[in-house]
């Protein structure tokens, strides 16, 4: 096959590009999104972590220790000026923004039978996980452009299936997945990617207050066909990807994380 006369050149190792790239992460200070933050700082960037739990953030910092490469903001995703205030500050502090990772959302799946799901309850779950898309990728945006950065969306497997007693948790994840696809054609060449994790064990990634060994079983492993529940790092590793330029050719894609479950037949 011959190449085209002007291809683009192939892309560097992400490693090499990513001293002084700026990664904003929401709910970054505990289980996937601090998993994502490690992640970043590891590969060399500096990262803005925002979360409500203000003991988790700061714990974070005297954990990583990095200096100036890491900032920490109180952040309500759900709130249109704590949103503002989260991308503003971070900006300001950091210089730059070359990614969003749109982390932060209420983790309990279980809203009850819907009959009994009150509207304000219904309301609360689907403006925090995907309230908080729309709004952190609406004041992150124009710097993104600005940046040539990329976008990060943390969805569920439970956008394709789902247990009893979901819907809320469900539709919000769900409408996360339309939501990436939808943007990455509008914002272009702005990248737009989501990730589905799986069952992921948050347990060695909470506060230190909160943190214990994880109760696990055989079992519990032997359902996935990798042969292991999944961990903050597997997201973590994904989401650098995405946001650098080795996935430059990729967008609008929802990427399953899950360690195989879903494509393993269930018969009862």
């Amino acid at each position: 096959m011959v190449a085209p006369k002007h291809a683009s050149p192939v892309p560097a190792p992400a490693a090499s590009e990513w001293p002084g790239k700026v990664v904003l992460i929401t709910g970054g200070a505990q289980g996937i999104g601090k998993g994502i933050a490690e992640a970043v700082l590891a590969a060399g960037g500096s990262v803005a972590i925002g979360d409500l739990d203000a003991e988790a953030g700061r714990a974070c910092l005297d954990e990583w220790n990095v200096g100036e490469r890491a900032t920490f903001l109180v952040l309500d995703v759900s709130r249109e000026a704590s949103v503002k205030r989260f991308v503003d500050t971070a900006r300001h502090r950091l210089g730059r923004i070359d990614g969003l990772v749109n982390n932060a959302g209420i983790a309990g799946p279980v809203n009850g039978p819907l009959e009994k799901l009150s509207w304000a309850e219904w309301k609360r779950r689907i403006d925090t996980n995907l309230g908080g898309v729309f709004l952190c990728s609406k004041h992150a945006l124009p710097e993104l452009k600005k940046t040539g950065g990329a976008i990060v969306n943390i969805a569920s497997s439970r956008a394709h299936q789902s247990e009893p007693d979901t819907e809320a948790y469900a539709a919000s994840k769900g409408g996360i997945v339309a939501f990436t696809h939808a943007l990455a054609v509008s914002a272009g060449p702005v990248r737009v990617n989501a990730i589905n994790p799986g069952w992921v064990v948050v347990d060695a990634w909470q506060k230190p207050s909160r943190r214990r060994k994880p109760k696990l079983s055989a079992a519990d492993h032997a359902q996935h066909p990798v042969g292991r529940v999944g961990y903050p790092p597997d997201i973590g590793a994904l989401a650098v990807f995405l946001l650098s330029s080795q996935a430059g050719f990729i967008t609008g894609e929802n990427i399953t994380v899950d360690g195989g479950v879903a494509r393993r037949m269930h018969y009862e």
